[in-house]
């Protein structure tokens, strides 16, 4: 991977790497096949002469073109139907410039200054604050916020939030993140099957006198699935956390403002999980608040660690009064941390001398 030295060039080595991870996930849509074969003729045995991992690799080797085919055609039915199927699990409603003409606006102005195609708005009746884009091409990309979101952030902030997602967009966030989601989704739905089936039964080998089964087969097929399941979440998981910071540079490029970007995730904290969504879609929204078990599993950094960044690296201020200091104490000590950092950004004051105001 080579040296990066500024935002396009993270960018250029974020698209490497991301689509490393992509190649990855289709090896595992390959070993969670094997997997199940192993268990298959572990379970139902193979003809006396014969092995159980032989028959395996070998029907493996006859099936990968069709296993391709097969991902890369769920591939292609996850990219027609992603926005609506996000749409229909969401309840968000498209708007037209007539319905909202302000924030309508907003996303135009950037779209002009970057000269990129406009996406598409939509609205999300929640009151939690957040926003998220979808699509995987010019004529499916979506920019979509809570009416929280827009009821609780002024202007400069809800722009930050929406160069924020137009950043996904034109990084190739979106596309990658529906991939991940579709095959992690084959992955994790194979996985879970073959785990709730063993959960209601108990492993028994063929007793057929002209075949025999194989314990270790099924031990070794449901292991590789397992790994697989683990693999793929984790793999999922790292395309959206490894991509926020960059997100956020991005829009501070785009409105010139670290400040905005700032306030609002401040502002988000703490207050950005939407009741009744699924964990894909969360996955793919501006914040998913970290859980008790600190974010080492989190789709996101922390807001701390987002602040943080935006402080150091794009020369961004603590505002005076954090919005709701109370929820980020609970998580991390933000106002030390702040402290420590603001010194050595562009619009900090050095401290005084001893004896002088």
């Amino acid at each position: 991977m080579a040296q990066a030295f500024g935002l396009y060039t993270h960018q250029r080595n974020n698209r490497i790497r991301s689509n490393l991870l992509i190649a990855g996930l289709f090896l595992l849509v390959y070993l969670t096949a094997w997997g199940l074969l192993l268990i298959a003729y572990g379970y139902g045995g193979v003809p006396r002469g014969q092995t159980v991992f032989g028959e395996a690799n070998r029907i493996f080797r006859s099936w990968f073109p069709f296993i391709t085919l097969a991902t890369i055609l769920w591939i292609f039915v996850g990219f027609r139907i992603n926005v609506a199927l996000i749409g229909a699990v969401t309840g968000a409603r498209g708007i037209t410039q007539a319905d909202n003409p302000k924030l309508y606006r907003m996303l135009e102005n950037l779209c002009i200054s970057r000269g990129l195609s406009m996406p598409r708005l939509a609205i999300m009746e929640s009151d939690a604050l957040n926003a998220f884009a979808s699509g995987v091409n010019d004529k499916q990309f979506t920019v979509t916020v809570t009416s929280g979101l827009l009821a609780q952030l002024n202007d400069a902030e809800v722009e930050a939030v929406l160069a924020h997602e137009l950043t996904h967009i034109r990084n190739g966030d979106v596309r990658l993140m529906v991939v991940a989601v579709v095959i992690a989704g084959v992955v994790s739905f194979i996985g879970e099957i073959v785990f709730r089936g063993f959960g209601r039964s108990r492993i028994r080998v063929s007793s057929d006198d002209s075949k025999k089964g194989n314990g270790l087969a099924i031990v070794i097929g449901v292991a590789v699935i397992a790994i697989s399941w683990f693999l793929a979440v984790l793999i999922r998981l790292s395309l959206s956390r490894s991509r926020e910071y960059l997100a956020d540079a991005g829009a501070v490029e785009l409105t010139k403002n670290p400040d905005a970007m700032i306030s609002a995730l401040l502002k988000i904290s703490g207050r950005a999980d939407i009741d009744g969504i699924p964990s894909g879609v969360m996955d793919m929204c501006f914040e998913n608040d970290p859980d008790d078990f600190a974010d080492l599993f989190s789709t996101h950094p922390s807001v701390t660690k987002r602040v943080q960044a935006l402080i150091e690296t794009a020369g961004g201020r603590m505002p005076e009064m954090p919005p709701h200091p109370p929820k980020l104490a609970e998580r991390q000590d933000l106002q030390t941390m702040v402290e420590e950092t603001a010194a050595r950004g562009p619009w900090s004051r050095p401290p005084a001398a001893p004896g002088q105001g």
